[in-house]
């Protein structure tokens, strides 16, 4: 059985307007059953349209998001104002223009020492999320990758904590080394990526296209958590990719 099911589009746009439209099925649906809908959103440039795009089919849905709580795939070790931060992404394009309350954000918290950022993130996704064996299951975590295959802040080239974080049965681990800056990060291990309920992966732009190749047949990291999970779906624009 295929491991990962792969949807193409013929741009960013696209993409994320497909996107957007399927995650408010998945909060509809949860709305319908009466659950919360625990999402890990992730940062770059194609989560900017996607982001407006779901603000947009949300508002023409009237979707309502009083289920969802929202938490991160990883995020930068800097302030919640800094540019870099993931969170201040998110707050900007989706929580601002949505009016999502703050009880339902649970940021990770970039700026605070990180042993207790990584224990105050681990407490609020324990509170909301479901559970299986005692671990914590996110019904749906977003993912983007890099030109180099990493998710999250887990790198091809990064040392202990991304390798250790294979077998981490902790929902989030410290990576101090990242290759890219800034290199101090908090990111979901490859364990809790592995147990979440779905992963969605948007890959967008240039570059990209031999680290998906390669991510498909198993190798980086990204081909790490196809490996993985039963079935991880990848939505991409970059065209000649089978």
């Amino acid at each position: 059985m295929n491991k990962f099911e792969l949807i193409s589009f013929s741009n960013a746009d696209e993409l994320a307007q497909a996107v957007a439209g399927q995650w408010l099925d998945e909060i509809e649906a949860a709305n319908r059953a009466g659950k919360n809908h625990c999402v890990a959103l992730s940062g770059g440039r194609i989560t900017q349209k996607f982001f407006a795009a779901t603000v947009e089919q949300a508002g023409a849905r009237r979707t309502s998001f009083e289920r969802v709580h929202f938490f991160w795939a990883d995020e930068r070790c800097v302030p919640p104002d800094d540019p870099e931060s993931n969170f201040k992404l998110a707050s900007e394009l989706l929580f601002a223009p949505l009016k999502i309350p703050a009880g339902q954000i649970h940021r990770i918290r970039g700026e605070a020492i990180s042993e207790i950022a990584l224990e105050n993130a681990q407490q609020e996704l324990g509170q909301y999320a479901s559970k299986k064996d005692n671990q914590p299951i996110i019904d749906l975590i977003f993912l983007g990758m890099g030109e180099d295959g990493h998710i999250a802040s887990l790198f091809q080239n990064a040392l202990s904590e991304s390798s250790k974080s294979a077998k981490c049965k902790d929902a989030f681990v410290f990576v101090g080394n990242s290759p890219k800056p800034p290199p101090r990060r908090i990111s979901l291990t490859f364990n809790a990526i592995a147990m979440a309920a779905k992963v969605w992966v948007l890959v967008s732009g240039s570059g990209k296209e031999t680290a998906l190749i390669e991510s498909l047949a198993g190798q980086r990291p990204l081909g790490r958590v196809i490996q993985l999970r039963p079935k991880t779906k990848i939505f991409s624009d970059r065209q000649g990719v089978q």
